[in-house]
């Protein structure tokens, strides 16, 4: 039984991978990263849905990327001004980042145009109890259930 349980448990890791990755070449495709790279979209779009600044550490737990290249990510953010370093109150040595006003209108107007071909992209090979259903057991391997 283990052994059936391991076999399917692997091919539906394969299937969501294999999914994850056709959908993420398809909207790497789409014409709205001007702007931003879809990596540095992720960072502007993890900044803004926390309700303070972040430490960098903080932020790394959000994100698909090495220590390093988030750093490096973030001085590139920092440098072309869509995200600000801030003294961290508790830590004077400490810092944390946020987005700055322009890193917001930035990440708001990638933010529609990826939802909208999110939102494509999934209801053209899900229905809605089939998306209800990707939603909740999405949630369950996050640990969030």
């Amino acid at each position: 039984m283990a052994g059936s349980t391991n076999k399917t448990a692997n091919a539906a890791w394969e299937a969501l991978m294999t999914a994850y990755a056709t959908l993420m070449r398809d909207f790497a495709a789409q014409d709205i990263w001007q702007e931003a790279s879809m990596r540095e979209y992720d960072v502007l779009y993890s900044l803004s849905k926390c309700p303070e600044p972040l430490r960098i550490g903080e932020l790394h737990k959000h994100l698909l990327l090495s220590q390093p290249a988030l750093s490096r990510m973030v001085d590139r953010l920092v440098q072309r001004g869509f995200v600000e370093r801030l003294a961290a109150p508790e830590d004077g040595r400490g810092v944390r980042l946020a987005l700055t006003d322009t890193g917001r209108k930035v990440q708001q107007d990638i933010g529609r145009k990826h939802a909208r071909d999110v939102a494509r992209a999934v209801t053209a090979r899900v229905n809605a109890e089939e998306l209800r259903q990707l939603e909740a057991i999405c949630k369950k391997l996050a640990g969030e259930s």
